[in-house]
């Protein structure tokens, strides 16, 4: 599946049955991506990432953690906005409570870009927004 396949069978708010089918393929792409830089599709793992973002699932954050710190391209491609579905306080939250290395070094680095301002004025509404821009073409 491509990113254009993706965007068209599931849109950037899909429902959820089809998260499932959004993590597996993210998981898949991450796992290429960590055994060959390019061999996962970096802007395929982004949109599953926008996907699972708009989802607001607390229980995705360490799998978007994990696509983003695939490789350096991965890293790139994925915002670290992307985290934060759920809302920055509460993905800070939930960080500092989990017990695995991943969610010690997500919050290190969600720290990190808060402290250089790239969190300033932050809302996952307002975020989504700046996705859809991004991938939906509205006509104008």
């Amino acid at each position: 599946m491509d990113e254009e396949e993706l965007l068209h069978r599931y849109g950037l708010q899909p429902d959820g049955h089809a998260l499932d089918e959004i993590r597996d393929l993210l998981t898949a792409q991450t796992a290429r991506e960590r055994r060959e830089q390019g061999a996962g599709d970096t802007e395929l793992m982004r949109l599953c990432c926008v996907q699972l973002f708009n989802a607001g699932a607390l229980d995705d954050v360490l799998l978007i953690w994990q696509a983003k710190t695939a490789s350096m391209d991965a890293d790139c491609s994925i915002d670290i906005q992307l985290l934060c579905g759920a809302g920055l306080a509460e993905t800070k939250t939930f960080l500092a409570g989990h017990p695995w290395e991943d969610a010690k070094a997500a919050l290190g680095r969600l720290l990190m870009c808060e402290a250089a301002g790239d969190f300033d004025g932050f809302s996952a509404a307002e975020y989504s927004a700046i996705c859809t821009n991004y991938y939906v073409d509205d006509g104008d």
